[in-house]
């Protein structure tokens, strides 16, 4: 490399360096916006029904998307090669935030978290029926163990926590599948036409039965958190596609554990909650798992890459 070669690729280094710390905080400030809807949502259940709750998440989100990409902003947004697996997913997502408002209703924040963290291994273990990406011996393992760590959590049969517990895990095996499909449209469609889907869908849904449920709020906090609790959402999805443009996924993923941090400390602040020991144990193993399985993705790749090098450009 020639000398004047040289400040130019380091440049370019230091850029990818900025770029990758970049997507970190964003990816921080992504996973403290999904931790501010869960606090908005369990606030909300004291005040208001759990279809009001859903409606506003979806409803607010859709506003606001709607402002920066729409049919005509965004000519060719409703078009969609998948149109049966988009409503599927947007089905997927509503099902899932139900059950986890209802869950919240229960629930401490850093325990309904402490299951999520279990989509990961979810998610591996469904990739192969799925997506034919086969789980090896070693990824069983981790699986196996991450969810000895939700049965930590959970203690089902010991005077665990309140059985709405098993509602968030089937909203977490729900949320894996959700992941999976939305891996397969970004091969066919915009990720802001699929978040366009996810949005219409759950106010359309939502506002059907939403006669039958909704409670004028009298205090302006409620109609606070009910804003709120969509606004989060809207830019809580907008940071983490950004931060996925900067930085690879195997970059970002450890940084999704950070939303336990929120957790615990918005629990505190809001409703006084403190985690108890079993929680911290088993969100401490699921997260190991979690990393495990990152670790041994990034290994096999890194080996894949080896053996069949990439042409260059």
């Amino acid at each position: 490399m020639t000398s004047a070669q040289q400040p130019k690729t380091e440049s370019a280094a230091a850029r990818e360096r900025r770029q990758r710390l970049t997507g970190i905080a964003l990816m921080t400030g992504a996973v403290a916006c999904f931790a501010c809807i869960d606090t908005s949502a369990k606030f909300l259940n004291r005040h208001v029904d759990i279809v009001q709750v859903v409606w506003a998440r979806f409803a607010v989100a859709f506003a606001l998307g709607f402002i920066f990409y729409n049919p005509w902003t965004r000519p060719g947004l409703v078009h969609t090669l998948r149109p049966w697996l988009q409503l599927g997913r947007s089905a997927l997502l509503i099902t899932c935030t139900v059950l986890n408002v209802i869950a919240l209703k229960y629930l401490q924040l850093d325990q309904t978290v402490s299951i999520l963290f279990a989509t990961p291994l979810m998610v591996a273990l469904f990739a192969g029926p799925m997506l034919g990406e086969w789980v090896g011996p070693r990824r069983w393992v981790a699986i196996g163990v991450g969810f000895l760590g939700v049965l930590v959590v959970t203690r089902p049969g010991l005077g665990g926590i309140h059985p709405a517990a098993a509602l968030s895990f089937i909203g977490t095996v729900l949320y894996a599948i959700y992941s999976i499909t939305t891996r397969v449209l970004s091969r066919s469609d915009s990720t802001e036409t699929t978040l366009f889907y996810s949005n219409i869908v759950g106010v359309l849904a939502t506002s059907i039965i939403l006669p039958y449920h909704w409670t004028t709020p009298r205090d302006i906090f409620v109609v606070l958190a009910m804003f709120c609790i969509g606004a989060f959402g809207a830019f809580g999805h907008f940071l983490l596609i950004a931060a996925h443009r900067l930085a690879p996924a195997s970059v970002l993923a450890p940084f999704i554990y950070s939303e336990l941090v929120w957790m615990i400390l918005l629990g505190y602040l809001a409703f006084n909650d403190v985690p108890n020991q079993w929680t911290l144990i088993g969100a401490a193993i699921v997260i190991a798992s979690g990393f495990y399985l990152l670790y041994h993705e990034r290994r096999v790749r890194g080996r894949s890459d080896r053996t069949n090098p990439r042409p260059a450009r």
